[in-house]
Order: structure tokens, then sequence, then C-alpha cells
């Protein structure tokens, strides 16, 4: 029963963290664990006892060096000068199999010096909810963090109502943060910024350590990553709900899930988090936004880098972006080759299935075994406004026909790429709410549906029907 140590963060000295243990959780009961991930870590050979006392917080592995990272942030726009782990926990980090640095962080580990007036703690609805959030999109192919286990607890939190004390342990190959780079440009700690961002180079961006001017090739391929990961969002109708700056991983990972959703009919105006009250998270804004917090990130960085200016930031951004959301929607389609009009053809869709409030995930999945004899009135979903979608399927054919694919391989394809099963919020508040009562039955039935979200599980129909009424737009706060 081994994990591999290698501190490299804790390495760097305290002015980039704070040294601190968890503080465990009493009475603790294990609430989930995903078994498919302890492998990736090192953890498949630890007992159910010892996880629950590692997820816990009483068990600190031999090695391990716990510590709350600093860093700070753009916060809706507005900047807050220090910020930090305020809940969370880096326990250590482990070397696995593959030789690949892992972080193993506990969030709801108690009180840091950087949790203001907050108690330290986790709930059990925001542990699931990322929990099944990260495993979701890991599914899909979506980069993410990825979630161990939950262990929940007798120990009362209060919320908007006393709810249970609960933690989740994550890993990632990072846990650096864009407002890490924030913090100490901002308070002109230039030698640690450097020394951070030597850290980061040598560690994720080893590719470019070598270059020229490695600052400059390092924001270059975060800027890149980042538009990547917001184009997977937008293609699979994922929001992220608070995309400040602190909640931007250096990687590219989707990172810290809160208030997030799926949409449900197609709405590009969908905010799922009730506290944004004037849309900047909104669903279009997030393309936008991410430029927004990558050109925070070149200002953070402008002391280190030597030749790139606001202007590429926004040109290589926007670029990867298009190309990226680009050659995804096509393959949603069916298409493998670029025509010129291929753009226009799914922005039309979704202005179709924007207008007649069509089930985007289900629409997809539909579409996948569309042939190309049929006409729209075959798709059930949109079988009773099919005739406004006809002008729009004698295009979608016309361009099949240059594609010269089977209707069967294009069928496996899109298959493969549009998913049956998505985190709906319905589905995940159903799962929560069993689970504050001591049942987690449903919480695990739920994880195993997103598991296989591309295949066709006929005993799960359940999981792929749209939201009940009350189900639908739920908007969730950044209460945890």
């Amino acid at each position: 029963m081994t994990l591999h140590f290698d501190n490299r963060y804790a390495a760097l000295g305290e002015r980039f963290y704070a040294s601190l243990k968890p503080l465990s959780l009493p009475d603790p009961a294990s609430v989930i664990i995903n078994n498919d991930a302890l492998k990736q870590v090192g953890l498949n050979d630890y007992s159910t006892e010892h996880l629950l006392s590692l997820f816990s917080g009483s068990l600190l592995p031999e090695g391990s060096d716990p510590l709350a990272m600093v860093y700070s942030g753009h916060q809706f726009g507005g900047y807050s000068p220090q910020l930090g782990d305020g809940r969370g926990i880096l326990i250590g980090q482990v070397t696995n199999a593959q030789n690949t640095l892992l972080d193993l962080h506990l969030k709801g580990a108690g009180k840091t010096p950087f949790s203001r007036m907050g108690d330290g703690r986790a709930v059990l609805r925001s542990s699931i909810r990322e929990f099944l959030a990260s495993e979701a999109l890991y599914h899909l192919g979506i980069p993410t963090t990825r979630a161990l286990g939950i262990t929940t607890s007798s120990e009362p939190v209060r919320r908007e109502t006393m709810e249970r004390a609960s933690m989740l342990m994550r890993y990632s190959e990072s846990h650096i943060r864009f407002g890490s780079f924030e913090y100490f440009s901002y308070t002109e700690q230039h030698d640690a910024l450097k020394i951070l961002a030597d850290y980061t180079l040598e560690n994720h961006f080893e590719e470019v350590v070598s270059c020229e001017s490695p600052y400059d090739e390092f924001l270059i391929s975060a800027v890149k990553k980042t538009a990547s990961l917001i184009a997977y969002w937008q293609a699979y109708g994922f929001a992220h709900g608070v995309m400040n700056t602190d909640n931007m991983s250096i990687i590219g990972q989707t990172f810290d899930y809160g208030p997030y959703g799926f949409m449900e009919s197609y709405d590009p105006y969908y905010i799922c988090n009730h506290s944004d009250d004037h849309g900047r998270y909104a669903f279009n804004k997030q393309p936008a936004i991410g430029l927004w917090n990558c050109q925070a990130l070149a200002q953070a960085l402008s002391p280190l880098t030597v030749n790139i200016k606001p202007r590429q930031v926004s040109q290589i951004y926007q670029d990867n972006f298009t190309q990226r959301y680009h050659s995804l929607m096509i393959k949603k389609l069916g298409l493998t080759q670029n025509q010129q009009n291929d753009k226009q053809l799914y922005q039309d869709l979704l202005d179709l299935l924007e207008g007649y409030h069509i089930d985007y995930t289900n629409f997809f999945r539909a579409l996948s075994h569309f042939d190309q004899n049929d006409g729209a009135v075959s798709l059930e979903i949109i079988k009773s406004c099919a005739a406004p979608f006809d002008p729009w399927f004698d295009r979608y054919k016309a361009r099949l026909n240059v594609e010269k694919l089977s209707d069967e391989q294009r069928h496996k394809n899109m298959l493969g790429v549009n998913p049956k099963y998505v985190l709906r919020n319905y589905l995940a508040q159903m799962a929560i709410q069993n689970s504050e009562t001591g049942d987690f039955s449903e919480l695990h039935r739920l994880y195993d549906v997103l598991k296989s979200p591309y295949d066709e599980q006929p005993h799960n129909e359940r999981y792929a029907e749209e939201a009940p009424q009350w189900g639908r737009n739920l908007q969730i706060s950044c209460s945890s």
C-alpha cells in the first residue's frame, strides 16, 4: 500500500502556500468511490477502510506534505487580491505507473488561512455535483479534473439550511490557476512569478522550455488549451457557470465545478448560475469570457514575456477556438471533409433548434440515425414541427452526398460523438435528494450510466429523457 510522493510544488517554498493538515470528518461514511480512477493514482491496492480514512482527512500517507495554495483572481470581472484554497488542501503530489505527476486534492478539508469568513467545509450536494460532472465530462472526452471519492459525516454545517459536512478527493496533473500568476504579478513579486512559471513549464509545458522565448510560448500554449476546452463546452452544451480566473486551469482542464449545467432545449442565452444576474457567464458568453481570462493571464505574465502582444493573444485564441469548435460541430453532423458553407449549415440548424425549443443532446443523437432517404418528419423529436426543418434537411442531404459515406458508416461515426446520456441537472438533483436521506443507490446508478455516454443502454432509457417540467431550467447557486 504505497503512494509514490514527489511533492514538487511544496518545494517552491511557503510564499506559494500555507502548510497545514486537513481537519478530519467525525463519524465518516463513504458515499461513492471511483474504482475506475483509483488505479490512475496508485490507490487501487488501498482497502476500503484505508480509502475512507484518506478521503475523510484522518489518514495522511507517508510522504504527503499537505498545503493550501495561494492565488488571487478576477471574480465576475472584479479583482480579488487574495483568495487561495479556502476549503481545499493539496495532500501531496504522486507519480503514477506511467510516471505522470498527479495532485491529490481534498475539498472540504477545513479552515485554512484563505478561508476568509468560511468554515472550510464542503457539503454533500456540492461534492456529488462535482463527482458526477467531472466523471461525465471525462467519459465524454472533455478535459477535466477527476473525482476519486466522496465521504460524508455527522458534522452539521449551515448553508441555506443545515447540511452535513462532506469531502471530495480529486486529482489532476495541476491545480495551478490563472489566478496563481495574477497573485504574484499584481503583488509585484516578480521573482516568485518567475519561479512559478518555471515550475509550470518544467512540469506541464516541457515542450517550450528550450524555446528562445519560453514564457511567450507558454502563454501561447495555455491560450490554445483554453480555447480548445471552451470549444468542447460549446459543442456539448455545457455551461460552467463561474468562469472566474481563479477557476481557470493553466493546463486547460474543466476545473472547480459549481453551478454548472448541461443545456436541455438549445438556448444560447442559457444561464445556469442563479447568482449571475447579468448573464456574464451565460452559455453564449463563454467563448468571449475565455478570451477575457486569457488576456488577464497575458497581463499577469507580462513581466516575463518578451514579444507577445494583446492582439496576438486574441487572434491565437479566436483562431484555435474557431478551428476546434468547427471540427467538433461537423463531426456531430457526420461530415468528414471541410466545405465552404459548413459553418452556415450548423449555425442555421442551431437557430432552428433555438426557435423550436428542441432538446440539444437528444436532437443530435436522433440525427445520428438519420438516413439520406429520410425526411425531417422521420425524426420523432421534431415531428410536430418538421415542416420548418425541411429546407435545412434538403441542404443537409445534398451535403451528405458530397461525403460519399454510407449511412451505416456515418451512423457509426456520429454515435461516437453525439452522446445519448449527459448529466442533466434534474438527474443530479434526484441523486442528491436521495443521498441526503442516506440512500446512495441512485447516485451509483447515475454514475454508471454516465461512464458510457455514447452507448445504447436499453435498461437505462429513462436517463436520456428530457427533463420533467419541474426539472427544466434549474439554476444552481454557488453556495457549497
